[in-house]
């Protein structure tokens, strides 16, 4: 027998949530079928099976568990019958009334069964789709044809794995796993109790943690970005890609990695880090069902359209719930974005075992001095500015090298068309 263990998937959360069985209790499975789901903070990863056997569940749909923990056992695969031998007088014109070849067994997640009574769709449809395991977004491409033109594919990731394009997002999970919560024996909680969602007490874990474990200081400089974002909308049609400022920022962020290795490092210990090869810049990300951080890995040696594609990808993957923990995990620098309009300062947090984390604000309009003229008379102009934040530990950055990074900063920024060049 062998104990079927959740593994770490990711180094921010203590536990997770087993959403959902896939495989029942007691069906026979074989290596690469996937048994269930379970929800992070910031996503929901399905646990495959390592080898053959019959499961057991250890774990009821709903409960916690921790990385490490044991949900189920693989036993051994049951013993296959004997065929029955074949009736010696069985009539030949007994074909006609047997029953139809039903076709391949098919695994029908849960919400997928109830979508599949709301829509009155039987298992024939389903087996038009050419899939064993049949999730809910399965059953709703029957009623909605995907559209014509072409989604983008998370090539765009670097990784050869098509995003589960509309896996359980998570606020469909975090209101399921609430409404658990809410009618669960023993709550304790009355009518007017508001339970905040999963991924929000996940989010509260991580913000706790951080201002627990991490004595921050945070510097703000203001930077022209003017020329940033001209040089965005002639970059746009040209690249074929979204160019602005956070693409922009991203790849002046990555090219400063060598100069300031200790703002990418990652602590181990007091008085240590360790040296970052290379700059992962994590980017937030809210499109309505939550907060994510996906990580634009190896950012140092992309170019700005490599960057911009990435980012492109990542929002419609966390659009479409399709973003994975790999996907999140390994950046060694956050960027916050803070795009609404009328936001002008925002202080990060620090995540636990990274040193540092900037803010952009958004753009502002403002009248600033103007090069005087050749009769030296002076003037004023009107200019976009943002107030770029940095956040750091303090324990291993002073002040000093904050200004000076950010001065970094606001210069790539101010003169950008070096950001435009593909790296040597």
């Amino acid at each position: 027998m062998t104990a079927v263990v959740v593994p770490k998937i990711n180094s921010n959360d203590a536990r997770y949530l087993l959403l959902e069985w896939v495989a029942a209790d007691g069906a026979t499975v074989r290596p690469g079928d996937v048994l269930a789901l379970v929800e992070t903070s910031k996503t929901v990863e399905e646990l495959a099976a390592e080898r053959e056997g019959v499961l057991r569940h250890l774990v009821a749909e709903g409960a916690e568990c921790a990385p490490g923990e044991a949900i189920a056992s693989l036993a051994g695969p049951a013993p296959v019958r004997p065929a029955p031998d074949a009736a010696p007088d069985a009539a030949p014109d007994a074909a006609p009334d047997a029953a139809p070849a039903a076709g391949p067994e098919l695994v029908v997640t849960a919400p997928a069964r109830r979508l599949m009574d709301e829509l009155g769709i039987g298992e024939d449809a389903l087996r038009s789709l050419g899939k064993k395991l049949i999730r809910r977004e399965d059953v709703a491409a029957l009623t909605h044809p995907a559209p014509t033109h072409p989604a983008p594919t998370r090539s765009a990731l670097d990784t050869a794995s098509t995003a589960p394009v509309g896996a359980p997002s998570v606020a469909d999970v975090s209101r399921r796993g609430a409404a658990r919560e809410e009618t669960g024996p023993g709550s304790g909680r009355t009518a007017d109790d508001i339970v905040l969602p999963v991924s929000q007490r996940r989010v509260a874990e991580v913000v706790a943690r951080a201002h627990r474990e991490v004595p921050a200081a945070c510097t703000v400089v203001k930077v022209d970005v003017e020329d940033a974002l001209r040089l965005g909308r002639e970059l746009t049609p040209a690249l074929r890609t979204l160019i602005g400022l956070p693409e922009l920022l991203v790849k002046a962020v990555a090219g400063l990695a060598g100069r300031f290795e200790l703002l990418f490092a990652t602590p181990v210990g007091p008085g240590r880090v360790r040296r970052a090869a290379a700059a992962h810049v994590g980017v937030t990300m809210d499109v309505g069902k939550g907060l994510f951080v996906p990580v634009v890995r190896d950012a140092t040696g992309r170019s700005l359209r490599e960057i911009s594609r990435t980012l492109m990808a990542y929002r419609v993957a966390a659009l479409r719930g399709g973003l994975h923990e790999e996907d999140l995990s390994g950046g060694n620098i956050t960027l916050t974005l803070h795009n609404e309009s009328t936001v002008t300062l925002a202080i990060p947090i620090v995540f636990p075992g990274q040193i540092c984390a900037l803010s952009l604000a958004a753009p502002q309009r403002e009248i600033v001095p103007a090069p005087g003229g050749g009769d030296g008379s002076a003037g004023f102009a009107v200019r976009h500015t943002v107030h770029l934040g940095l956040a750091y530990d303090h324990r291993y950055v002073n002040g000093h090298d904050a200004i000076v990074f950010l001065d970094a900063l606001r210069a790539a920024l101010e003169a950008p068309a070096a950001l435009a060049e593909d790296p040597a």
